[in-house]
């Protein structure tokens, strides 16, 4: 595979971005300089480290106009929502900050009966941290461990997706702009994914944080597995929603089709399948038509449009893929009418689109409701009450969120966690004190 990143516009199908990759020697050479950074990032106060982080929220706010439309052209997100993930991740950042004293503080340890013997446990730096973000919501996603990596005292060697390399271009350059020592947060372009896997066994990068597939998660952990290296992962979902007899409908079905085709369905936390109770099945489903019937999709640098293309052709074969297994298995196509779901008649003719689908009468047997179909398919099953539902929603490899549940991550979703209260936990290790404070 090579390593050359040459990024397409899914809405365009034009090359909007080249890089020639960074080599294995001077992943080496960015890995050494980020070890050689490790002690002054230290030697800095948390409180100058918050400094340096809020003051490179503000510049990543203040060029947000500028940050969203790039979004746009890399990854296929109508105009119209991208602005908003520049201001969530913001918020998530500052969030991060707010809770750091908290979750990097000293844990004083217990006297017992010991008295003269003062026990603490500290928390430092693990080392140069290495990650590698996604595409789909590339400033959320690496905000989420990019704050908490730097505020615990470590290097970082930022590894932005190859369909969106200008995110970590614009992130090193505020981040430098706001104070932080270059060597402390270095870009690393990489567009071979078996060269990752290569890189990250150098030895001195301390942590590896991955947001992914479940492949490609698990194949990272088997290219490791030679050495005792830290991985933190983000994989695959098939989420569940479940819509009990006494739901609000039209309430429901307009937050679980935002859930379902929101970012094209292209989203970790997507809701990918549907399970209804048999007594308002049929309801459920005209309610869903009536929101679906509402959205339109088109150029995503249309400030009406709702709903992008997907990220590549590849997805697109993939979610066809689904749609006629599940067709040929029995379900139904319960798509309402739509004139902008026509692709045939959208203005642009080379993106990467796919049409908003319902698919009714599904079942288990179908890969629609089996594996991650990353996309705007809305597949609804009718059960016959709370017990089925939940053994239905619980029959997955996947385990990463679900409606109604909390966010984390089982089975083969992941590894480890991010945001949150625990948000520092992987960055740092624990180093326990003891000291006699008497002697004789």
């Amino acid at each position: 595979m090579s390593n050359q990143i040459r990024t397409i516009s899914p809405s365009t199908g034009e090359v909007i971005f080249e890089h020639p990759g960074t080599e294995l020697d001077e992943a080496r050479e960015l890995v050494q300089a980020a070890k050689a950074a490790s002690q002054q990032w230290r030697d800095f106060s948390l409180h100058d480290r918050k400094t340096i982080v809020l003051r490179a929220l503000d510049i990543i706010s203040a060029n947000k106009e500028v940050l969203a439309k790039e979004l746009t052209l890399q990854m296929g997100r109508p105009i119209a929502y991208t602005t908003g993930e520049i201001d969530t991740m913001c918020l998530r950042g500052r969030y991060l900050v707010d809770i750091a004293d908290k979750s990097l503080e000293i844990i004083p340890g217990d006297l017992g009966s010991e008295k003269e013997i003062r026990r603490f446990v500290k928390k430092e730096p693990v080392g140069p941290v290495l990650i590698s973000a996604a595409w789909n919501y590339p400033y959320l996603i690496t905000i989420n461990t990019l704050v908490p990596a730097l505020l615990a005292g470590n290097p970082v060697l930022l590894r932005p997706s190859p369909q969106t390399p200008l995110v970590g271009e614009r992130l090193a350059t505020y981040f430098h702009e706001a104070g932080l020592p270059r060597d402390t947060l270095q870009l690393l372009q990489c567009g071979s994914f078996n060269l990752l896997a290569e890189i990250i066994n150098i030895p001195d990068i301390a942590l590896v944080c991955y947001i992914g597939s479940t492949k490609d998660g698990l194949y990272l952990r088997e290219a490791s597995a030679k050495r005792i290296l830290p991985l933190n992962l983000e994989l695959g979902g098939n989420d569940p929603a479940y819509v009990r007899a006494d739901a609000d409908l039209v309430y429901t079905a307009k937050q679980l089709v935002d859930g379902a085709v929101f970012n094209t369905g292209q989203s970790c936390c997507a809701v990918e399948r549907m399970y209804v109770h048999a007594d308002v099945h049929d309801a459920f489903v005209e309610e869903v038509q009536k929101q679906l019937a509402t959205y339109k999709l088109g150029d995503p640098l249309d400030t009406s449009t709702t709903t992008g293309p997907v990220i590549s052709p590849q997805a697109v074969a993939t979610i066809q893929q689904h749609i006629s297994d599940a067709l040929s298995k029995g379900a139904q196509n319960a798509t309402p009418p739509n004139a902008t779901f026509d692709i045939s008649a959208l203005p642009i003719k080379k993106g990467s689109f796919v049409a908003p689908t319902i698919l009714v009468g599904v079942t288990h047997d179908m890969l629609v409701m089996r594996e991650e179909t990353f996309g705007p398919i809305i597949p609804i099953m009718k059960v016959a009450g709370d017990d089925e539902a939940v053994k239905l929603m619980n029959d997955s490899e996947y385990g990463l969120t679900a409606s109604d549940l909390a966010w984390i991550g089982w089975k083969n979703s992941g590894l480890g966690c991010s945001l949150g209260p625990q948000a520092f936990d992987a960055f740092y290790r624990l180093k326990s004190i003891h000291i006699r404070e008497t002697q004789g």
